[in-house]
């Protein structure tokens, strides 16, 4: 089993700019306000959160089900 990552790359769909993100273990997160430009990034319909929307990793629970780790 590949380790899980812990952090991730978010690309804003609004700025385009990404941020290194630590993503939590507890809770998916489906809001994100982008440091960049202040927008409220929200997950795209069917997804369970921001990571596994705007993200080069999935989420943490994403990838304890053995999905794919990154995109």
């Amino acid at each position: 089993m590949k380790p899980i990552k812990m952090k991730a790359t978010l690309t804003c769909p609004h700025c385009n700019k990404n941020q290194i993100v630590e993503m939590p273990t507890d809770v998916c997160k489906y809001f994100y306000i982008c440091s960049h430009c202040g927008e409220r990034i929200k997950a795209k319909s069917g997804d369970c959160c921001v990571f596994c929307s705007y993200a080069d990793t999935k989420c943490p629970s994403k990838q304890q089900e053995g999905g794919e780790t990154v995109w």
